[in-house]
């Protein structure tokens, strides 16, 4: 019995793409979910997984050609099960003498390993950092204790024990790189575990096999098929174009980026590469610690910038009178408490007051997908969250179907899980709209960034007592300093400016909300 390998959707509005590289060839075994090859759009680059597991057989699309989406890749014959999907890394230990089989063997006890796998990661996330092991070599370990924390671009993972038993090899160590599907350890389960950790010279091998495999993910890697002939036409060399696909690979967007860039900058050539750091004196570096950026980091930072440089960003203020909304959550908070198990915060009055004002202004709803305006008839809340590791936003989804109750339960849900390292990708995607308070931190007022691909984001601060004129009065109020970052190219002035008033009304006068006013 043969399965097909087809082509998968490919994005909205893709209907096309050109079959990159092959990572393996007629006759080799492969395993469910195991890479067979890669195609590239003219958007994106997308990796075919095998969708059953035995041998792969005719390869109809060879590197290089043209396919629509659903087209006929290869067929794969099943039958004998094949193994797990092994890095290079692996295989060339596997080829090596007695010291990679002892790891298996009979020192063990009678045990029988069982191989700690790398978890999925996510959507579009194919690879992780190993953080922390939690765990070292001779320690016993108990089923689903956790063994090491992986972080991602997007999210921090943790990774269970299997099964219970004794950790019997650490494959890949802290710092190292490693993908989805891959191995991370060995387990040895069963009575007696082995006492003593791998020699010193075994310990060495793997550092040796983990070097040379690093040192090959940096060379002798195929460049896309597409990036190859664009880069004949364009006269340019390898060594010109700094590739951005997998392990330094080379596509063709950046074969394009490379031929325009001398047009538009030809001294810049370097422009890249972050500025050279000046000069530190030597009575001041010795004070100095470098730490490498986490991968949580690089991508809010990242994030950050292409927010800025894409979008017609501005910001436009206003303040709010807090006095009726805290005598309402003075008044019913305990009730609420004692009903509903949550207690009553202000985060469910700004949400309903947003939602409220969004359903007025749906361009601040809105996001720009290249010529188009989509608009979402629906208000997934971000609500953003800082924690040990970075600021992460969190998403309560349909929240204009929430009461306030439902609305602090699911924020107080996500912020256990922000907290404890546990969000999930799922629970961080698809946001149309985004609140921060940086009040809890103490800040008075500020311009917050939006967050891709979303229209608007609302900064909250501190509230403050100040004097204000009520009724020719001065008389002390507390007031808090609104700000609502916005999309120049899809949201007006007036529909700034119009949707934040709305925000202003409905907390000075929470009966609005309830009369839908």
């Amino acid at each position: 019995m043969s399965t097909e390998v087809r082509v998968p959707t490919l994005g909205e509005s893709v209907t096309e793409a050109t079959v990159a590289t092959w990572f393996k060839k007629p006759g080799d075994a492969v395993a469910v979910d195991e890479m067979l090859c890669e195609l590239e759009t003219d958007k994106v680059t997308v990796e075919v997984p095998s969708p059953a597991a035995g041998t792969l057989g005719e390869i109809v699309a060879a590197e290089g050609e043209t396919v629509g989406v659903d087209a006929l890749l290869a067929t794969i014959a099943e039958g004998d099960a094949a193994p797990a999907p092994m890095t290079e890394a692996k295989e060339e230990a596997a080829e090596a003498p007695e010291p990679a089989k002892k790891s298996e063997g009979g020192d063990s006890g009678g045990g029988k390993p069982i191989d700690v796998i790398v978890p999925t990661l996510g959507e579009s996330v194919t690879e992780a950092t190993v953080a922390t092991w939690f765990k070292k070599v001779g320690d016993s370990v108990s089923a689903d204790e956790m063994l090491c924390e992986l972080e991602t671009d997007k999210v921090s993972v943790e990774v269970p024990a299997p099964a219970a038993g004794t950790l019997q090899e650490i494959l890949k160590g802290e710092g190292e790189t490693v993908e989805a599907g891959g191995k991370l350890a060995i387990l040895s389960t069963g009575g007696a575990a082995p006492a003593a950790s791998p020699s010193a010279e075994k310990v060495e091998q793997d550092a040796e096999y983990a070097e040379e495999v690093k040192s090959k993910s940096g060379k002798d890697v195929e460049d896309a098929p597409s990036a190859k002939k664009l880069m004949a036409e364009k006269g340019l060399s390898p060594d010109q174009v700094t590739g951005s696909g997998k392990d330094g690979r080379i596509m063709k967007e950046d074969v394009l980026k490379a031929a325009t860039q001398p047009a538009t900058a030809p001294a810049q050539a370097p422009a890249a590469k972050p500025a050279p750091r000046a000069p530190v004196p030597a009575e001041d570096a010795s004070r100095e610690e470098r730490v490498r950026m986490t991968r949580l980091r690089q991508t809010i930072a990242r994030r950050l910038k292409d927010a800025q440089n894409t979008a017609a960003m501005l910001t436009t203020y206003n303040e709010v009178d807090m006095t009726e909304v805290m005598a309402l959550r003075s008044e019913y908070k305990d009730l609420f408490e004692k009903k509903h198990g949550v207690k009553l915060g202000f985060m469910s009055f700004f949400t309903k007051a947003c939602v409220h004002a969004l359903k007025e202004v749906p361009d601040v709803n809105a996001e720009i997908d290249g010529t188009d305006v989509v608009y979402k008839n629906f208000v997934h809340m971000g609500i953003a969250v800082g924690t040990p590791t970075g600021l992460v936003v969190p998403v309560v989804r349909d929240a204009d179907q929430m009461s306030f109750a439902e609305i602090e339960k699911t924020i107080a849900e996500l912020g256990i899980k922000a907290r404890d390292g546990k969000l999930s990708m799922a629970d961080m995607q698809g946001g149309t709209f985004t609140i921060s308070n940086g009040g809890v931190y103490g800040s008075l007022m500020s311009s917050p960034i939006l967050n891709p691909p979303q229209s608007g984001i609302l900064g909250m601060h501190k509230i403050q007592q100040r004097p204000m004129v009520i009724d020719g009065n001065i008389v002390a109020r507390p007031m808090m300093y609104l700000a609502l970052s916005y999309d120049h190219r899809i949201v007006d002035g007036k529909g700034a400016v119009t949707f934040l008033v709305r925000v202003k009304e409905a907390l000075e006068d929470p009966r609005r909300l309830l009369m839908d006013l």
